[in-house]
């Protein structure tokens, strides 16, 4: 079953971390913080993300639940997610920034991370509902 790490984009800037610190996942497992910000789940094979996190009773961002905004964006840090059929993304956002949307996304790797709440992304905010 693969487990995905996560941790809530919200909290980088309360610590002074970014996206790009190599550490990133070892700081925030020192950092005291709560279940909702940093944590790892299981999901099922074939689950999406966002299904589990709910599962676990946590209230992550979304709104379309059909990969139609950016609401639950999510970034894949290491591992990757695949998404069903999305329609917002650019290749490049998906490719390269490897922006994930957690409402159609399921782990195709034994273990993930993922920066969730992503949507506060400055390239994000306009396709936020």
């Amino acid at each position: 079953m693969p487990t995905v790490e996560y941790l809530n984009y919200e909290v980088l800037d309360d610590h002074g971390w970014s996206m790009d610190d190599d550490d990133l996942f070892e700081k925030a497992a020192d950092a005291g913080l709560g279940e909702e910000d940093y944590g790892s789940l299981e999901v099922n094979q074939g689950e999406y993300v966002l299904e589990a996190a709910e599962a676990q009773g946590y209230d992550w961002p979304f709104s379309c639940r059909a990969g139609a905004c950016a609401n639950c964006a999510a970034i894949a840090v290491e591992g990757d997610l695949e998404m069903d059929m999305q329609q917002i993304l650019s290749d490049e956002e998906v490719e390269e920034k490897n922006v994930r949307l957690t409402c159609i996304g399921s782990p195709t790797t034994d273990e993930v991370r993922i920066v969730y709440n992503a949507k506060h992304l400055d390239y994000l905010q306009n396709r936020v509902i």
